[in-house]
C-alpha cells in the first residue's frame, strides 16, 4: 500500500525539482543528461563518464508551520533516494515572546527527520516598507547567509498555490502591471538559488500530510493577525471571492501568475533587444525610436534605465514611469521629472536623458 494521497503528492513535487537541480548541476559540470540519469549514487561508471561532482546539499527554510514542515518531511524522504544531502535553516525574527525557544524546537524536529546540516539564525527586522516587507527582506538575508555558508545548491520554500493566489490580488490592488500578476516564480534568486515546488499544491494538502505523518506544526499567530494585510486577504478577501464567485478562485489565480509571467518574460525579453536600437553613441535613449516601440516595450526600457541610473527600484512605481513617458509621448516642453533616488529624466534635442543629479 502506498503512502497517503497528500503525502505522495508532496513528495512527488520535491522529487521534480530535485531532479531539476541534479539535471542542473550535472550539465554544468559537464556531464551529459543520459549519463546522468544512467549512473545511481551507489553505481558509477568514472570510466565512461566524467568525475561526478561530490553530492549537492539542497537546505529547507522551515518556520514549523505546515507548509515547510511539510516540504521538510518530503525532501527527508527523496534527498537520499536521489544522493543529494537533505539540510534545514529556521529564521527567528525575535517578533514574538518565545520565539528563540520555538526555534530550538523546529531544529529539533528537522533532525528527527534526518536532516543534516540543520541551524537557527536570528535576525534583526527593520521597519523599511512596513513590517511584511521588513521581515521577508530580512528572512532572505538570512537564507542566503546560511546557503553561502553551507555551500548549498538549492534552498527549497514552502509557499503553496495559496500562498501564489494571495500574492496575485495583492499584486493587482497595487495596480503596478503584469509583473505583479506573474506572482512567485518557481526559480528565483542569485543562479536560481530559491526552488518553490508547493506552488501546485494547496496549503489543504501540505497541512493534511502533515497530519497522517505525525508531524506537529505551529500555526504563526501573526497569520490570522487583522493587521497584516495578507492575512485580511487570506480570511476574509479570498472567502468573499470564492463566496460571490465560487470554488476555483485560488486555481484560478494561479494559473493567471503563471501565464502572466510567461507574458511578462517575453515582454522583458523584447525590450532587451529593442533597448540597443534606440541607445545613441553617447548612451542617450532617442525619443522618436521609443516613441515607435509599442508602450508595454517602451515603459520596460524607461524603467531599466532609471534603475541603471540609481533609482531604487521598489521605489519606482507606474506614476513615475508615466511621467517620463509623456517626455516621448505627449512632450509639450516640459521641465525634468524627478525620480526616487536623486533621479532626474529629461528631453534634450530628442534625446531622453536620465541621470542623477
Amino acid at each position: 500500500m502506498g503512502p497517503h494521497p497528500a503525502v505522495a503528492a508532496i513528495r512527488l513535487a520535491v522529487r521534480r525539482v530535485l531532479h531539476d537541480i541534479l539535471t542542473e548541476l550535472n550539465t554544468s559540470a559537464g556531464i551529459p543528461a543520459a549519463a546522468a540519469a544512467a549512473a545511481t549514487p551507489v553505481e558509477r561508471t568514472p570510466e565512461r563518464t566524467p568525475e561526478r561532482p561530490p553530492s549537492p546539499l539542497v537546505l529547507v527554510a522551515c518556520s514549523g508551520g505546515a507548509d515547510s514542515m511539510a516540504l521538510a518531511s518530503a525532501l527527508a524522504f527523496e534527498a537520499p533516494r536521489l544522493g543529494v544531502r537533505a539540510g534545514g535553516v529556521t529564521v527567528d525574527h525575535g517578533l514574538q515572546t518565545g520565539s528563540d525557544l520555538r526555534a530550538e524546537e523546529v531544529v529539533l524536529r528537522l533532525r528527527e527527520l534526518g536532516l543534516d546540516p540543520v541551524e537557527s539564525t536570528s535576525v534583526s527586522v527593520g521597519r523599511a516598507g512596513g513590517p511584511e516587507a521588513a521581515a521577508r527582506d530580512a528572512r532572505y538575508a538570512a537564507l542566503d547567509a546560511a546557503a553561502t555558508r553551507h555551500g548549498a545548491a538549492a534552498v527549497l520554500l514552502g509557499h503553496t498555490r495559496d500562498d501564489q493566489a494571495e500574492t496575485v490580488l495583492l499584486g493587482l490592488a497595487r495596480g503596478s502591471g503584469i509583473r505583479s500578476l506573474s506572482g512567485m516564480a518557481a526559480v528565483s534568486g542569485a543562479g536560481g538559488r530559491y526552488r518553490r515546488p508547493f506552488l501546485q499544491v494547496d496549503r489543504q494538502t501540505a497541512r493534511k500530510a502533515c497530519m497522517v505523518q505525525s508531524l506537529p506544526v505551529w500555526d504563526d499567530p501573526h497569520n490570522a493577525d487583522p493587521a497584516y494585510t495578507r492575512s485580511r486577504l487570506r480570511h476574509e478577501g479570498l472567502p468573499a471571492l470564492e463566496k460571490a464567485l465560487g470554488k476555483g478562485v485560488v486555481e484560478a489565480l494561479a494559473r493567471t501568475a503563471q501565464l502572466s509571467r510567461d507574458d511578462a518574460d517575453a515582454l522583458d525579453t523584447w525590450a532587451r533587444q529593442a533597448e540597443a536600437g534606440v541607445r545613441d553613441a553617447t548612451g542617450g535613449l532617442e525619443c522618436a525610436g521609443l516613441y515607435a516601440l509599442p508602450p508595454a516595450v517602451r515603459r520596460r526600457i524607461l524603467r531599466r534605465a532609471a534603475i541603471e541610473a540609481g533609482a531604487p527600484a521598489g521605489a519606482l512605481f507606474a506614476r513615475h514611469l508615466e511621467e517620463v513617458d509623456r517626455l516621448i509621448t505627449g512632450w509639450r516642453g516640459q521641465g525634468a521629472i524627478n525620480l526616487p533616488g536623486k533621479v532626474v529624466a529629461r528631453r534634450q534635442g530628442g534625446r531622453l536623458v536620465i541621470r542623477q543629479g
